[in-house]
């Protein structure tokens, strides 16, 4: 098979960790720091599908503002008191996400292969900016795609489109990247070639369709060349 023209790689949960913001939180609330953090990106992601569906988007609100309502659910939910300072740092805590370690690797091997490379992202412009920059990913990406751009997000076709129109390349010529399940599927369902990225051991999706390929980490992107 002919080998990928570009990678594009989801951001939240696949380049960044969403749950290292639970080291912050546990230090906030005792012994509720990793409940806080799933219960969190649930809602968070919960959201983007209910923004999405809804009134055909009419709803919309950027990731941003989605990850801050998401915060505050999750608390009202585990009956913790999230006053404003503590708010303010778990949002600052999530703009500055840490990076899965290999990350950086693979991208440096991607460009000396002169493989285009890039994020699709639900995340908004600002937000990916300075994740891209704290995590030292700045100059090994030729696109950040947010799917503010569109006001859809994923797993919307619209959303899905940024990277065949910012790449000039069809779907089929696109490695799409995720370690989210559901992420992986619906970039299937659009026409990408896709990694899903089990870092965490889990069963992919019940509904007929399988990624071109399963691998641990984003070192098996390589794999491809």
């Amino acid at each position: 098979m002919e080998k990928p023209k570009a990678v594009l790689f989801d951001a939240y949960g696949t380049l960044f960790d969403v749950y290292s913001v639970g080291l912050l939180a546990e230090q906030l609330f005792p012994s509720q720091g990793q409940a806080l953090s799933v219960l969190w990106r649930d809602k968070q992601i919960e959201y983007t599908r209910l923004v999405t569906t809804s009134d055909d988007g009419a709803h919309y609100q950027p990731f941003w503002e989605l990850t801050r309502a998401s915060l505050r659910y999750a608390c009202k939910r585990l009956g913790l008191d999230l006053d404003a300072g503590n708010e303010d740092r778990l949002m600052n805590q999530y703009r500055h996400l840490s990076a899965f370690p290999e990350g950086r690797s693979v991208l440096q091997a991607l460009k000396a292969k002169k493989v285009t490379t890039g994020i699709l992202s639900n995340g908004d412009p600002d937000m990916l900016g300075i994740a891209v920059r704290s995590a030292g990913l700045d100059g090994l990406l030729d696109h950040v795609l947010s799917v503010d751009s569109v006001r859809r997000y994923k797993t919307h076709p619209q959303a899905y489109q940024l990277g065949p129109v910012a790449t000039g390349l069809a779907p089929a010529q696109i490695l799409f990247v995720s370690c989210n399940a559901w992420d992986a599927l619906a970039a299937t369902w659009f026409g990408y070639r896709t990694l899903w990225v089990n870092r965490y051991h889990l069963p992919f999706e019940e509904l007929g369709t399988q990624p071109t390929r399963t691998g641990a980490s984003l070192d098996d992107v390589l794999a491809f060349f």
